[in-house]
């Protein structure tokens, strides 16, 4: 895995993918739900201290009068300037008016963590690389309903769209 250059706290953004109730306590691999839930909250608490924006992404069932229980996002994990995005669909920029908002705060660097690795997070990733972000993807705040669905994403996919890396490597750029 590859470490990128230290990220400016001015124009990157901690994007995180589906971390609701439901869906962290699916069975999941490489790690549970709750482990890749601690590793985002980590990531989440060193974004915030850097002043960068942390931008909560959560589904919603389109045409369904009451969502599932567990629908909102994990008990803790939003805070106050938080961005929380509600998408209709498997990635987070359809509709939601993501991208302005990342464009009026001046993000260019987009640093991915999430549940599922291939679906929701490799979706939104995508799209991000079509709108032109830099994208960073902490693996060890990932996973999938299988090992093999989180290790080609991890392994093919996401090394053609930015840099791989564990929690550890996440570093700010200072003065």
């Amino acid at each position: 895995m590859t470490a990128p250059d230290a990220l400016d706290p001015a124009r990157c953004a901690l994007v995180l993918v589906d971390l609701m109730d439901r869906i962290v306590a699916l069975p999941l691999e490489p790690r549970k739900g709750t482990e890749v839930l601690a590793v985002a909250e980590e990531l989440a608490a060193a974004f915030r201290a850097a002043r960068a924006p942390v931008v909560l992404i959560r589904v919603e069932r389109p045409g369904v009068a009451e969502q599932p229980p567990g629908s909102g996002l994990a008990p803790g994990l939003r805070h106050d300037g938080d961005l929380e995005i509600v998408k209709r669909t498997i990635g987070g920029f359809h509709g939601t008016g993501l991208d302005e908002r990342l464009r009026e705060r001046g993000v260019t660097t987009l640093v991915f963590g999430g549940i599922a690795t291939n679906l929701g997070v490799e979706s939104t990733a995508r799209a991000a690389a079509d709108l032109g972000y830099d994208l960073v993807f902490v693996e060890d705040a990932m996973a999938a309903f299988t090992s093999a669905e989180h290790e080609a994403s991890v392994g093919l996919d996401f090394p053609r769209l930015g840099s791989v890396v564990r929690a550890a490597g996440v570093r700010f750029a200072t003065g």
